[in-house]
């Protein structure tokens, strides 16, 4: 069972940014996608940002131009800088990644966007 490890979440007030990191064990060699999920409550899992082993990288609308995701392949983990967050970002993110076929989540993690 691969565990992904996430840190990063928290309550933050509109306009401003958090950091999501999430790591997977050192000893996988290949991980062919890494990236980020949100649930908000009373909605389904959607996308925000995924990224290849080789950089390709896919945003959802909504984050276009406002999150940024990025990994290190030599390490296992992939980061999410949040910026000019909204409200409407408030979920829990969970990290994910396809290891030879296989999806993998993290526990998840809270992200609370409020004045």
């Amino acid at each position: 069972q691969v565990q992904l490890v996430e840190s990063g979440g928290g309550l933050v007030q509109p306009g401003g940014f958090l950091r999501l990191s999430c790591a997977a064990p050192g000893s996988i060699f290949s991980i062919n996608a890494m990236g980020w999920y949100r649930q908000a409550p009373g909605k389904e899992r959607e996308l925000v940002a995924l990224i290849t082993i080789g950089g390709g990288t896919i945003y959802a609308g909504s984050v276009k131009g406002r999150f940024a995701i990025f990994r290190d392949n030599a390490k296992n983990t992939v980061h999410l800088q949040m910026n000019s967050l909204k409200a409407e970002d408030t979920a829990v993110y969970y990290c994910y990644a396809e290891i030879t076929g296989t999806d993998y989540w993290g526990q998840g993690t809270q992200v609370t966007v409020s004045s």
